[in-house]
């Protein structure tokens, strides 16, 4: 009887424990909640969708989605039959090695500028600077794909402008290829490396400052007290970011390769990608299944990569990885 008490006593002193800790939680979890619906009904619902990649989508009455995809035939891997298009060893050479060379000059500009900056003694020069180089990232492709135009329309873009007061012929910038890999990186570099830049700055500036007094002690100079101080305390921030990013190297950013080449089909050799090759095909045949299927090629992509990547990771620096 007394070891039957006991256990009881444990039982509600357990329960005492576990609703104090629910109520010191409680408003960490409701901050918590809105992320976490947002999740579910933006990234894990919408996931049953990858069965249309293996079906005949169409429409059935009644025309609910539901009873399209119910009554839609399965086709198997009939839609991922793209593949075999003449384009596609161009579209996944674009879409990788675009990829690839941003990733690299993104990560190294980027910790680059984090670096400038946080060296900066004026707070409100590093302020301006910071903001300056974020604000592009707000901005729509739509947008972007303007500011472009005014540089090299070949009828009163500047780039034109200035080739013919020098006494050159202009160049057509929308039918010649020659120039767009380097217009297209320094587009995405533009929009993109600010906000790298800046989470590397809040890694930076979390750094204890008494390593740097103590290695200017040591009489290290301002590149060592970078290369021995800054870079290893925000190694894995970078190999954090760097696991994310090769992760999306099967995805390309659809604005960037549409709007910027303002859809020009002379571009196509250099501008075309996996995402506006898809977009493309479904405009013209309006085929939801084979849009589908490139999006699961590119998400299952994406994961494998993530996967490999991280296990090479946690070879290497075991404290630097994702999971």
């Amino acid at each position: 009887m007394k070891a039957i008490r006991m256990e009881k006593a444990d039982r509600r002193r357990g329960s005492a424990i576990a609703g104090s800790r629910f109520k010191k939680n409680f408003w960490l979890l409701t901050m918590v909640l809105p992320g976490a619906i947002w999740l579910l009904l933006l990234r894990y619902l919408p996931m049953f969708g990858v069965v249309l990649a293996f079906k005949n989508y169409r429409a059935y009455k009644p025309n609910t989605f539901w009873n399209n995809i119910y009554q839609s035939k399965w086709v198997g891997l009939d839609n991922f039959k793209f593949l075999d298009s003449p384009d596609t060893a161009v579209m996944i050479r674009n879409t990788l090695a675009y990829n690839a060379l941003w990733i690299v000059l993104g990560l190294v500009i980027a910790v680059t500028l984090a670096i400038m900056l946080s060296e900066l003694r004026r707070r409100f020069a590093a302020k301006l600077y910071q903001t300056l180089m974020f604000f592009p990232y707000f901005l729509s492709w739509v947008v972007a794909s303007y500011f472009v135009l005014a540089f090299l329309d070949p009828t009163s873009g500047m780039i034109p402008a200035l080739q013919k007061s020098m006494g050159f012929k202009a160049t057509n910038f929308y039918h010649d290829k020659t120039w767009w890999p380097l217009i297209l990186t320094l587009s995405s570099l533009w929009k993109n490396v600010g906000y790298s830049t800046v989470l590397y700055l809040a890694a930076i500036t979390g750094i204890d400052r008494t390593q740097y007094e103590a290695a200017a002690v040591d009489g290290a100079t301002k590149r060592q007290q970078v290369w021995h101080v800054t870079l290893p305390n925000i190694r894995t921030m970078i190999i954090i970011l760097l696991i994310m990013n090769i992760g999306k190297i099967f995805n390309a950013d659809f604005g960037l390769f549409y709007n910027v080449p303002q859809n020009s089909g002379t571009l196509y050799p250099v501008t075309q990608v996996i995402d506006t090759y898809v977009y493309r095909a479904y405009t013209n045949t309006r085929n939801i299944g084979m849009s589908s299927a490139a999006g699961l090629l590119q998400s299952v992509v994406g994961c494998i990569c993530i996967v490999v990547t991280n296990a090479v990771v946690k070879r290497i620096d075991p404290d630097s990885t994702l999971f």
